[in-house]
């Protein structure tokens, strides 16, 4: 069928905008730490049982230590630090604009394979991060009502509806109008708790992609000959989800919210979207994308896959009657864009 892998990297797309959704959703009412270890419970559970039925067994076989180590790294920089501060970011900004934050795990990856895997970046990759970071900070930042350094009131930087407030003016600055009409007249609309949260799941998405990498490599070399070989990136996964659910688990056990976790099982609207959450997510959609992959060309697969910031402005708008500004949009598409020249 023709554009078949383009068709599936659509469906991608799509499972992980449900996914957000979901997420949000679910933490808003049970907290992202809960959110976190019930859906790797359903998501170890739904792939278990897929690697079950082709592999014979629910666990990862033929995987050697350092295929361990290197996987438990990833689970624990990937899911563990960057979806707790991918969910959390969630709660405060909404999944709208922590997805359109997440278009940085590329350049993360870039880094970090460059740092670790000796991976070069081409110019084309440096015009992509300059891209994305822009389109993330025209939909981020706004353009202040009232001059800069006007009075001593006007020069209160607030960070939307955090508790953050930084003065920017002083008796000194006052005397100097030229210079204060010089600073940058912008202010960032977004609580900067949310915004740090977001580049933070950025950070853990793209640093966890690189730790996989390494990992799946000595995986390929310590199942060589064995039927797994084929489903690497399931068994991987499955390691990543193993780690990042004992991590979880550790954390709401030592920070005392064993009771708080333990009531969040009782919503069950909650526990109904974690669970369709994990199917989009963790299972639908990383099947999806490998799928993907194997019908297209890669480049096009993942450039179309991480147009999630612009389709999940679909149901904000319909459903949610939240108002995209023309800004918004345009920032939302530069930041796909830039992430397109990275496969380039």
């Amino acid at each position: 069928m023709q554009y078949f892998g383009e068709l599936i990297s659509i469906m991608v797309a799509v499972s992980w905008t449900f996914t957000a959704l979901f997420f949000e959703f679910a933490g808003k009412r049970i907290g992202s730490l809960s959110v976190n270890l019930l859906r790797l419970l359903f998501a170890f559970l739904l792939l278990g049982a897929m690697l079950y039925f082709t592999t014979g067994s629910m666990l990862p076989v033929a995987a050697d230590g350092k295929t361990w180590l290197w996987m438990s790294l990833s689970g624990l920089v990937g899911f563990v630090f960057g979806d707790l501060c991918l969910f959390y970011s969630y709660i405060i900004i909404t999944a709208r604009f922590s997805q359109l934050l997440m278009t940085l795990a590329p350049p993360f990856a870039a880094l970090f394979g460059w740092m670790l895997l000796g991976e070069k970046m081409s110019p084309m990759g440096f015009m992509g991060m300059t891209v994305t970071l822009t389109g993330i900070a025209i939909s981020i930042l706004k353009r202040n009502s009232k001059p800069a350094g006007s009075t001593l009131e006007d020069a209160t930087l607030v960070a939307g509806t955090s508790n953050l407030t930084v003065v920017t003016c002083c008796e000194k600055d006052k005397k100097n109008g030229f210079i204060n009409r010089l600073k940058p007249n912008v202010s960032l609309h977004l609580p900067l708790k949310g915004v740090l949260l977001g580049v933070g799941g950025a950070l853990g998405q793209g640093l966890g992609i690189v730790l996989s990498k390494l990992g799946m490599n000595h995986y390929a070399v310590s199942s060589a000959g064995s039927d797994v070989v084929q489903y690497i990136p399931f068994a991987s996964t499955q390691i990543r989800i193993i780690t990042g659910a004992v991590g979880f688990a550790l954390i709401i056990l030592l920070t005392g919210r064993g009771k708080v976790f333990i009531e969040g099982l009782k919503d069950n609207k909650a526990v109904k979207a974690i669970f369709g959450g994990a199917i989009f997510g963790p299972f639908l959609g990383v099947s999806l994308s490998l799928m993907a992959v194997q019908h297209t060309n890669t480049a096009i697969a993942s450039t179309i896959m991480a147009t999630t910031p612009i389709i999940i402005l679909i149901p904000y708008v319909l459903f949610y009657k939240k108002r995209v500004t023309a800004i918004e949009l345009t920032g939302a598409i530069l930041s796909v864009g830039g992430v397109a020249l990275f496969f380039m």
